[in-house]
């Protein structure tokens, strides 16, 4: 899961950074776990823009991804590992003793042909998913659960992973990706290793069009526009801007938007760093 610079033989390709994609087995998707997708272009039920910088892109397939992991028991082998456009991290396609099929997010170092298998008193190598009970102090896992068996919702993009450094009682202490320190219950599950694609942040699209592949449109600099469009906009060369805020004038780069009073901030032992 290395990267590649690209020969400047094109304006393009001259900062161009990209994955080698050596660990992609397969570029053919599982045709029953892939779905249509549809795109927005930021645009509500009303036809009204609502997110700015987003439309166009390439047609895309929504690859159904397993996230709670609750065959448990019962091994599966590792068929492929594949290239999931909606998501920076590589997914893992496995094929269950029952004959069920099922992807997953692909964690560095699973590969094919190898066994993984989930549930309680599993053994904690990389791909099987545990119980927060069941995983050693010290280890590192991803994928999850903020809730028993509703599914994975921390570190999941690639490259990232949190740290088991504790339990106490009925919880168990994470320190996430973010550097927050918080309690999760011990009946929710996690994986075993690192997401996938861990140097997917050195990657450089090298030219504005790669960019309107993925369906991003071009972001204009609030301080360059007019008063009009924007609070930091207007004045005389560069002396406009102030205090950094959003288009509707909410304050922004330090200003804490998090609710004082939101429910979850009981479980949270250390904030994430700033």
């Amino acid at each position: 899961m290395a990267v590649r610079k690209i020969k400047p033989t094109t304006p393009g390709q001259r900062h161009k950074i990209a994955s080698t994609f050596a660990e992609i087995t397969t570029n053919v998707p599982e045709k029953s776990l892939t779905t249509g997708t549809s795109k927005s272009g930021g645009r509500n039920y009303t036809g009204r823009m609502t997110m700015r910088q987003i439309g166009g892109g390439h047609k895309r397939k929504y690859r159904v991804i397993d996230f709670k992991r609750d065959k448990e028991g019962i091994p599966a082998v590792v068929k492929t590992i594949e290239y999931d456009p909606n998501r920076t991290a590589r997914i893992a396609l496995l094929f269950y003793a029952d004959g069920e099929k099922r992807y997953i997010i692909a964690p560095n170092g699973l590969q094919v042909g190898q066994t993984v298998i989930s549930g309680k008193g599993v053994a904690p190598e990389v791909g099987n998913s545990l119980y927060l009970s069941d995983v050693p102090l010290g280890s590192v896992v991803h994928n999850i659960e903020l809730k028993p068996n509703k599914g994975a919702v921390m570190a999941r993009s690639a490259g990232t992973y949190a740290q088991l450094t504790s339990r106490e009682g009925k919880y168990a202490i994470l320190k996430l990706p973010s550097g927050e320190t918080r309690m999760v219950l011990v009946t929710c599950k996690a994986t075993m290793g690192v997401v996938s694609n861990s140097e997917h942040n050195l990657e450089k699209s090298g030219k504005a069009g790669r960019v309107r592949w993925q369906g991003k449109r071009p972001h204009v600099r609030g301080v360059a526009m007019n008063p009009v469009d924007h609070p930091m906009g207007g004045g005389e060369g560069k002396s406009s801007g102030g205090h950094p805020r959003s288009r509707k004038g909410l304050l922004a780069k330090g200003y804490k938007t998090r609710r004082p009073n939101k429910y979850s901030s009981r479980y949270i032992i250390e904030n994430r760093k700033k």
